[in-house]
């Protein structure tokens, strides 16, 4: 049949739509370059970017390098940890068993996890599935956090058993405060109704039919694969985030036992797979009818459950503070110029995701880098949204980077007020042997302090690896400096009693900046008693 070169006129049309749909299905002109251009600017060593938009991969790219000191690049099958984001998956596995009936999400979480105790028992008996993921337990920011950051010798039970001696900092859901230890629990809570490990059924049940193939759940899955990317961080500063970019262990971060609060790892094809589903309401693509999820269980986690404090950003960034701001399931849901996005950024100890999604535009991605420039991802992360959006264009990164310099001005404005004109001249009340011995708190346990030779240290010893020295400040006040770096120095405050012996010990993070997951203030040392 004879066919002519040149369209029909309904031919015509229909290529014309095409053509405008293929010239949308585009990330912007010279995102490449501009992504190239912002990692060199702040050194950062390595990147992953993936874009979905109407339910088609558009992006899927990987730009520098996996580690500071080689050359292999990275692709988008480089997987990267994922933080947070990882958060959402849990919340999916859990979806997973509503839909099957194995539970519900105002279920008590005690009838699925007996031992599961917080530290009032009214909140233990009316604790629900849907508790444990939407922060407004009562329990304080980051709260318990220590129990497995920066790593722990742990189990995941035992982080369970300790959550009862945490006391709440405010009243049972009357407020936000994000923490990390509850979404341990849902995920001894997914082992316990399922019958299987969490790390099990995120990869049988979730990465397997989601085809993300080179996802983990266990972090000794990710050191076995050679494409990925290394942690980096700037830590020979005066806080972190200052000095030069370096290489950190690999084995930082919230570890095996807090994996479902932060622990998957995943490529930029990967999460491309994610953000489909995502926007798809739980359709697996061209899998047919075949669904994750359903429909009415992706709408249940997209909706807010807890209202989060609004934070009004300063100049040059301040066109970002939302309107409104919420937690749903495993997402934070909020506006930018008017559109509601779903979103959730991860942060593992040198190591920063984003994944963004615009639900009433069809779009959705995520940017991924082995370094902690914060800078980058969200700047970036905002030149998207605006071109997606139709907004003017923006330098954002250059934004968020005068933003975060003033951060860190006024952080270390702060450390010269405490470490110099504020600092006082006592002298300890006791010698250093006076300081000496075994001590433990409620819900984190044992530490001893030491004499060794004319000084003292701290060993955290459920924490491997968290040793340091002891050195004075000011009356019986002294600073932890940890042998590993990358851990957060600590003022160590010893309390006598009226014996002239310590009676208890407290703690606080030296860097203003600290991330909240060295929740050294939240602790409470006493002797602890011989056996």
């Amino acid at each position: 049949m004879y066919r002519s070169r040149f369209p029909t006129g309904a031919a015509l049309f229909a290529a014309s739509l095409f053509a405008i749909a293929a010239a949308f299905a585009a990330p912007p002109e010279g995102f490449d370059a501009r992504v190239r251009e912002a990692m060199q600017a702040h050194g950062v060593p390595g990147m992953a970017a993936a874009i979905v938009e109407d339910g088609e991969v558009v992006l899927t790219r990987g730009y520098g390098v996996r580690r500071l000191d080689a050359p292999d690049p990275v692709d988008a099958d480089t997987i990267f940890p994922t933080g947070s984001t990882g958060k959402a998956v849990t919340a999916a596995a859990l979806a997973i068993l509503v839909d099957e009936g194995k539970l519900g999400w105002d279920d008590r979480v005690i009838d699925h996890l007996p031992d599961f105790r917080m530290h009032d028992a009214w909140v233990t008996r009316e604790m629900t599935v849907r508790d444990l993921l939407v922060h407004r337990s009562g329990l304080g920011l980051g709260a318990g956090d220590l129990l497995f950051v920066p790593r722990t010798s742990r189990s995941r039970a035992e982080v369970v058993h300790a959550l009862r001696h945490i006391v709440p900092a405010t009243s049972f859901r009357s407020g936000y405060a994000y923490d990390n230890i509850l979404y341990v629990v849902a995920g001894e809570l997914v082992a316990a109704v399922s019958g299987t490990s969490w790390e099990d059924f995120i990869r049988e049940r979730v990465f397997a039919p989601a085809g993300m193939a080179s996802s983990v759940s266990d972090e000794d899955d990710r050191f076995a694969n050679p494409n990925r990317a290394h942690p980096h961080a700037r830590i020979d500063g005066r806080m972190r985030g200052l000095g030069a970019q370096e290489v950190l262990p690999e084995r930082e971060g919230l570890g095996q036992v807090a994996a479902p609060a932060g622990g998957l790892s995943s490529s930029a094809n990967d999460l491309a797979r994610w953000l489909q589903i995502q926007l798809a309401q739980g359709a697996l693509p061209g899998a047919g009818d075949a669904r994750l999820y359903s429909e009415a269980n992706a709408r249940e986690m997209w909706t807010p459950q807890v209202l989060t404090p609004v934070r009004t950003f300063p100049p040059p960034i301040d066109e970002i503070t939302p309107q409104f701001s919420t937690y749903a399931l495993g997402w934070s849901v909020q506006d930018y110029r008017g559109v509601k996005l779903v979103q959730h950024g991860g942060a593992v100890f040198g190591v920063l995701t984003m994944v963004v999604l615009v639900p009433d535009h069809d779009i959705g991605f995520s940017l991924q880098i082995n370094s902690e420039e914060v800078v980058v991802v969200r700047g970036l992360m905002y030149e998207l949204l605006d071109h997606y959006l139709d907004a003017p264009e923006k330098d954002w990164v250059a934004a968020f980077d005068e933003w975060n310099r003033a951060r860190f001005e006024a952080g270390l404005a702060a450390l010269d007020a405490a470490g110099g004109g504020g600092r006082k001249t006592g002298r300890p009340s006791l010698s250093l042997s006076g300081y000496a011995g075994a001590y433990a708190d409620p819900w984190y346990g044992p530490i001893a302090i030491s004499e060794e030779g004319k000084g003292l240290r701290i060993d955290f010893s459920r924490s491997p690896g968290m040793v340091g020295t002891l050195t004075h400040h000011q009356y019986d006040t002294f600073r932890a400096d940890w042998d590993d770096r990358a851990i957060e120095p600590a003022y160590v405050t010893f309390a006598l009693d009226a014996d002239g012996e310590v009676d208890r010990i407290t703690m606080k993070a030296v860097s203003p900046l600290a991330d909240f997951s060295y929740d050294y203030q939240d602790l409470l040392f006493t002797p602890a008693e011989g056996p």
